[in-house]
């Protein structure tokens, strides 16, 4: 039996494409339950979600009053009947044999845990909007992160997304982290591989995520996901619970705002933070020159997203050395 643990608030925009890619899926629904837990969103999510379990005896609405996703996963995993556990995103779309297709890989490969390879799109598609698409599967924007940007064949992996776990995997390895507001699959994944587990990822782009379409919703993002990294080695005390990509945008920021500040005492400093900026943008001029030329994308935009998306992770991971963890 294989049991899906979606963590969801407030995600009216999109619960319904998500409930559809459920519905449509070739899994045998007698051995399958869904479970939606929601963090007592305000919007329509669960009115929508209960419309449909009305109609679908596999589908349930599940309450999470700590609104965050490792309570989520934690309350769900504790209900759930399935000896397979898979933890799905509401803000994206599934392939209708993306359980099929995982649950079989998870048996043929003798995995703890298997993922897919993550197409990323936008749900309206812009000059603007295709822009932060290509950044957010572009080495240059997510580093080398395989599931973002691809893959030729199952390989190991240090994390995937919307992972599918055996359920001993939770025994073995210890439940979500529930100090982790962010991070928490990245760092459950690195558990399960530094204690000998194995985890794949599958070259099939099974699955879709739809990114924020604002370059002011890229920057929440991504400042947040910076944020949470140097508050994750807080909370873990492991180097690791993350990847060294993951540090890249503060070791350039770094770069530039330390020799600027010992510029006050010995100008020639300066000359540093001028020559990592100078590399920088030939490096970002390049890269957006290329992908406009080959996949017709809009230059500016292009070149915005990239420095949106390096800079906000790079100033969140910076706020993050000198912020306290909260226990």
């Amino acid at each position: 039996m294989l049991s899906v643990i979606i963590p969801v608030y407030n995600e009216e925009k999109y619960i319904e494409q998500c409930l559809h890619a459920i519905i449509s899926q070739d899994y045998d629904k007698e051995n399958l339950e869904v479970l939606f837990v929601d963090g007592l969103s305000s919007d329509a999510t669960r009115s929508i979600i209960n419309r449909y379990a009305q109609q679908y005896p596999y589908i349930h609405l599940v309450d999470n009053p700590q609104r965050i996703v490792p309570y989520a996963m934690n309350i769900g995993i504790n209900m759930a009947k399935g000896d397979i556990i898979m933890r799905l995103d509401a803000h994206a779309d599934y392939q209708s044999n993306y359980f099929s297709a995982l649950t079989a890989a998870l048996e043929t490969l003798h995995a703890d845990n298997v993922g897919a390879v993550c197409h990323t799109d936008v749900l309206h598609h812009t000059p603007k909007t295709i822009a932060i698409k290509e950044v957010l599967c572009h080495k240059f924007g997510v580093g080398n992160s395989a599931f973002r940007t691809g893959t030729d064949s199952i390989i190991e992996a240090d994390t995937v997304p919307f992972g599918c776990y055996r359920r001993d995997v939770f025994t073995r390895f210890g439940m979500y982290n529930t100090l982790l507001v962010r991070n928490q699959d990245i760092e459950l994944n690195k558990r399960i591989h530094a204690g000998g587990g194995k985890i794949f990822l599958l070259p099939q782009a099974l699955c879709t995520y739809y990114a924020r379409e604002t370059f002011a919703g890229i920057a929440r993002n991504n400042y947040l996901n910076g944020l949470w990294n140097l508050l994750t080695l807080k909370i873990t005390k492991h180097f690791s619970s993350l990847s060294l990509r993951h540090f890249v945008p503060l070791l350039f920021l770094l770069s530039i705002v330390i020799p600027a500040l010992l510029a006050i005492v010995y100008w020639p400093c300066i000359l540093v933070s001028a020559l990592s900026l100078a590399l920088y943008l030939i490096f970002l001029l390049f890269t957006c020159l290329q992908i406009s030329t080959s996949k017709h994308c809009h230059f500016g935009y292009l070149c915005l997203a990239f420095v949106v998306v390096h800079f906000s992770y790079g100033a969140g991971s910076l706020v993050g050395i000198f912020k306290p963890v909260k226990k």
